[in-house]
Order: C-alpha cells, then sequence, then structure tokens
C-alpha cells in the first residue's frame, strides 16, 4: 500500500520513522528527537485517535526539524549521535511526559555547526554501528558509553575527519543483522553486522562502502539473509568502486586511536515547551 494512501502529507513534509505496536494501550511513552538537540516524550495512548490527515507529535520551532522516534519503556536509556561525532547517553526518565503539542526539552548541548543526526535505545547487548557520508564505519560497544545528565555536551564518539566525512546516520545492531548501504549514486550493498570490526568510540574506522564520485546517504538495518546470492553482497572489506558499472574489492586497514578524549558531560536546562 503507497503511503500516500495511509497518511496525507504536507508539501515538505516525509515520513522518519515506523513503530509497531499492539495496541495503543500497550504502555510505555514515544520519544522524539530533533536536530536541533531537543527531545520529548508523550504517552503512547496520547495517539490513539489518529486521523487520516494525522495527529500533531511534536511542536518545533523554526528550523528545526524530527530526526528520530522510538518507542520507550520504563527504565530506557537513550543515545543521540550528532553528525560531527558526539554522542549523549542518558535516561529516558529524565525526559519528563508532556502533551503532543508540546516542544520538548534539551537532550545534548550542541557545538555551534553541529546536530542531532539519529537516536537510539540501548538495549538488548547490541552495539552502535556509526557510517559516514564517505563510506567508513564502526561499531562499537554499548558499555563505552556512559550514563550522563541529559542536556550536556557528551563524549565523542567517532572521529571524524576529512577522509571520512561527517556522520551520515547510527543503528543499534547484533552479530545476526544485515546491514544496507546506499550512496547519491543509486547504488547499495548488503553485508552482515558481524564483519564490521568492534573498536573504541574515539576511532575512525574501516571502509564499509567507497564510490569514486558518490557519497552515503542512507542506512537500513534488515534481518538476516543466507547468501543464496554471494555476488551481491560484497563484504565489508571491499568497497565500492564504481557508482553504476562495477565493484572494485579493497581492504582498508583500521586506523584506531586509542586516545579516550572524553568531553565532560555538563547539566543542561530545559528549554520552554
Amino acid at each position: 500500500t503507497a503511503v500516500v494512501n495511509l497518511l496525507q502529507l504536507m508539501p515538505g513534509e516525509k515520513i522518519e520513522g515506523m513503530i509497531p505496536i499492539e495496541s495503543f494501550d500497550q504502555g510505555g511513552s514515544l520519544i522524539m528527537a530533533t536536530r536541533n538537540g531537543l527531545v520529548k516524550k508523550t504517552l503512547l495512548i496520547d495517539y490513539q485517535n489518529i486521523q487520516r490527515n494525522g495527529l500533531i507529535a511534536i511542536n518545533l520551532r523554526e528550523g528545526d526539524e524530527m530526526v528520530g522516534v522510538k518507542l520507550a519503556e520504563e527504565g530506557s536509556e537513550v543515545i543521540l549521535v550528532t553528525r560531527r561525532g558526539m554522542s549523549i547517553r542518558f535516561e529516558a526518565d529524565m525526559v519528563r511526559e508532556t502533551g503532543r503539542n508540546t516542544m520538548g526539552v534539551r537532550g545534548i548541548d550542541l557545538r555551534d555547526d553541529d546536530e542531532v543526526i539519529g537516536m537510539v535505545i540501548a538495549e538488548g547487548g547490541g552495539s552502535m554501528l556509526v557510517v559516514t557520508e564517505n563510506g567508513f564505519g564502526k561499531r562499537s560497544d554499548l558499555d563505552d558509553y556512559r550514563l550522563q545528565n541529559r542536556g550536556g555536551r557528551g563524549l565523542i564518539t567517532y572521529r571524524v575527519s576529512h577522509k571520512t566525512g561527517l556522520i551520515v546516520d547510527c543503528a543499534l545492531v547484533s552479530d545476526e543483522l544485515d546491514v544496507l548501504l546506499i550512496n547519491d549514486r543509486g547504488v547499495i550493498i548488503r553485508f552482515s553486522a558481524s564483519d564490521i570490526p568492534t573498536l573504541g568510540r574515539n576511532t575512525q574506522g574501516v571502509t564499509l562502502m567507497r564510490s569514486r564520485d558518490g557519497v552515503v546517504v542512507d542506512m537500513a538495518i534488515v534481518e538476516h539473509e543466507d547468501e543464496d546470492e554471494e555476488d551481491e553482497s560484497p563484504s565489508v572489506t571491499e568497497a565500492t568502486e564504481d557508482a553504476e558499472e562495477s565493484v572494485e574489492h579493497e581492504t582498508r586497514t583500521v586506523e584506531t586511536d586509542v586516545a579516550e578524549d572524553d568531553v565532560e558531560a555538563k547539566t543542561g536546562e530545559e528549554t520552554s515547551e
């Protein structure tokens, strides 16, 4: 079914996330994050009377937009990741529940020219996968992200450079899942998350996908698929060389820097709702 048959989108609107639920009274809350670092939590049951043209989920300031929405339970922990390699982990209970038509509070204190690109709920013993626009990426253990106060500057989660480019997306993964990467020239590669090395937070990672004239624009995490067509699923040590015609494989060495350049968290103040 086409999305336009389910939800009437206004010009410029796009779908940011989909959350499967059994019923609206199952409990829990929707927690949302915006590009400018705000987070908001609203009870799931507040969205039960959804009309064809939708309901207001969050009140956005001018120039801001939503970058992620997750279902949070009591005791859940949230990790925000920024485009320039910072992250912060805090308890979802530090965000008090508000009505639908509210702005929320500060989740992370952003530096100038930085913005939030994604949010994950830290659960299930997975690892944090971060991917950059030039096709680099790595996994890091969730234990590397210590709990902090909401609204602080956070910790370094990725050592971005001119070679790696800025961060495009983040996700919680396990060895049983597959990763899909797509670049702006329409090339998609698929590989197992288990092929990606687990490194410290303050490292540069390895090449996951390489294109001559393209950058990674999106990532998706899917269930693992048997390798029936092995030639269509290059391993993570193989990079895409030609964005339209052929794929040339190349192994990259992992560049690591064991220095943990943590930035101390500071307590943020709530923005007005």
